[in-house]
């Protein structure tokens, strides 16, 4: 974990350079070391339909949620949060500056008796490593 999720109305989607924002995202999730690489998720999710502030037709919105594994110290929880938050704020700034738009960011825990998964990628992870023709 985590798994960052990038909702954004579709109106914002002609402003701002999601593959960066999603790309940079995963970087900077990728750089702290209390999230193992072959958990990281970054994915978005488009909404066609939304109503933002006063409904005008240009307000926007870019919302990330990152949901991490429960038990991390609030400390980590809040430095991790600061970090993603930076990037996401840089990230937009342009976009932001020249529109109306809401970004927000929030974290969440996947509840550790209720998450279930199956996954294989952290051994593939590890073996790209040592090989990467692998």
């Amino acid at each position: 974990m985590p798994h960052l999720i990038v909702e954004y109305s579709a109106n914002v989607e002609d402003r701002i350079d999601l593959d960066g924002l999603l790309d940079r995202l995963h970087t900077a999730a990728a750089g702290y070391d209390v999230f193992p690489l072959g958990g990281l998720r970054v994915r978005a999710e488009r909404r066609e339909h939304y109503r933002v502030a006063d409904g005008h037709p240009d307000n926007g919105f870019v919302h990330v949620t990152a949901i991490i594994g429960h038990g991390r110290p609030l400390a980590v929880r809040k430095e991790v949060g600061q970090g993603l938050f930076e990037v996401i704020c840089d990230q937009l700034d342009g976009p932001f500056r020249g529109s109306p738009m809401a970004i927000s960011f929030n974290i969440q825990e996947f509840h550790p008796e209720l998450n279930y998964k199956q996954n294989n990628l952290h051994e593939h992870v590890r073996a790209r490593a040592v090989d990467p023709a692998s």
